[in-house]
């Protein structure tokens, strides 16, 4: 049969890339380091410093994690061998749509997985602080701001990822003038960052009265959570430090008291706040923290391009800065205009259904390969 031959030729094309992916994940070493973890957690004494062995514990499980995958995929690949071997022996057609959605279940499991391997920055494995600005356009940016939070908080639940606020600013009438939100879980910044940027709607506004097409451009900060023993030198006298209300949404986003912490650095002018922790105490470290995220990838980056795209604030919410369109209207498509990575279903899309664009750009720094070369 035509269509067993053909998947069992792409089934075997796999296994190299998988393979490969093994050994780039250096999956023995991972489960000699999982069985001496093992031995550790089972000597007295081993929670006797709680960081210590939480940060161990955390290790454990990703690399369990991460053996279970590969394990998975080796048992898929070998399940579509059996599926194929039975449509030939048995002669059977109806063998063939249950072979085709196993073999493209696992040509995507195996691509997600092969696309972690490209995370070797140094922050990739961190969590991640998003903040999203609405641009110019009054309530149809903030309206536009509110989707992409949604977006945003709906790919990371899918991942099962946790989300929390940590600042949050509401329109004058609708939607969010600003949010800061931490996305919590293993490579979330390593993914994330693809999304830093200015994104660009195109709709038939709900807020214009004449029922004409509107643009809109919301701007997209990402920087990794980094640990209090990066070395980031931060003078007192070169901060200003506000405290001012908490204001926002209300309920499980904003404990309104008045330990909202705003902080300015004043040489490069970056502005980093939050609201959100239980004390004024607490959201002056997290500000810092943030501050200290910030201060340090400058640091890193050795010429003016690259400084200025780090910033966020230098970059104009505007038309010819945008990183990705999504298009309602007149007809739907949600492009980035650096991978040429598109997608026709703009409702899945806003549902958080964001690995094509991720893996696209994950490829696309890795590589230099762009969708459809």
């Amino acid at each position: 049969m035509v269509e067993l031959d053909q998947m069992k030729v792409e089934l075997n094309s796999y296994k190299d890339t998988l393979a490969e992916v093994k050994g780039s994940l250096g999956l023995e070493a991972k489960i000699a380091r999982i069985e001496e973890l093992e031995r550790e957690m089972e000597a007295p004494g081993f929670w006797d410093d709680p960081e210590v062995s939480n940060t161990k514990m955390k290790d454990l499980k990703n690399m369990k994690d991460i053996v279970e995958t590969i394990t998975s995929l080796e048992g898929q690949y070998a399940d579509i061998e059996t599926l194929i071997e039975m449509g030939y022996e048995e002669n059977d057609e109806s063998l063939i749509p249950e072979t085709r959605e196993e073999l493209d279940a696992f040509i995507e499991a195996l691509d997600n997985i092969r696309i972690s391997t490209l995370l070797s920055g140094e922050f990739d494995t961190n969590n991640a602080i998003l903040k999203l600005n609405a641009g110019a356009g009054g309530t149809e940016s903030c309206d536009w701001a509110s989707m992409l939070y949604r977006m945003y908080t709906r790919w990371a639940e899918k991942k099962g990822f946790s989300v929390e606020v940590l600042d949050y600013l509401d329109g004058d009438e609708a939607g969010i003038k600003s949010v800061t939100f931490q996305v919590n879980g293993v490579n979330a910044y390593g993914y994330l960052k693809s999304e830093k940027g200015v994104h660009r709607l195109v709709r038939i506004s709900p807020f214009n009265a004449q029922g004409k097409r509107q643009t809109s451009f919301v701007s997209l900060d990402v920087m990794p959570e980094i640990n209090d023993d990066v070395d980031v030198e931060i003078n007192d006298d070169e901060l200003r430090i506000d405290t001012y209300r908490s204001s926002g949404a209300g309920g499980q986003h904003i404990n309104k008291t008045s330990s909202a912490i705003r902080i300015t650095h004043l040489p490069t002018g970056i502005v980093v706040q939050c609201q959100n922790e239980r004390s004024q105490h607490q959201n002056k470290d997290k500000a810092m923290q943030m501050l200290k995220a910030k201060l340090y990838m400058l640091k890193q980056e050795e010429n003016k391009e690259k400084l200025d795209d780090i910033r966020g604030e230098v970059t104009e919410i505007g038309w010819g800065n945008q990183i990705r369109s999504y298009v309602f209207q007149p007809y739907k498509l949600v492009k980035d205009l650096r991978t040429s990575v598109e997608s026709g279903n703009v409702d899945a899309v806003m549902d958080g259904d964001l690995d094509r664009f991720i893996n696209g750009y994950l490829k696309w720094i890795n590589t230099g390969e762009k969708a459809g070369e």
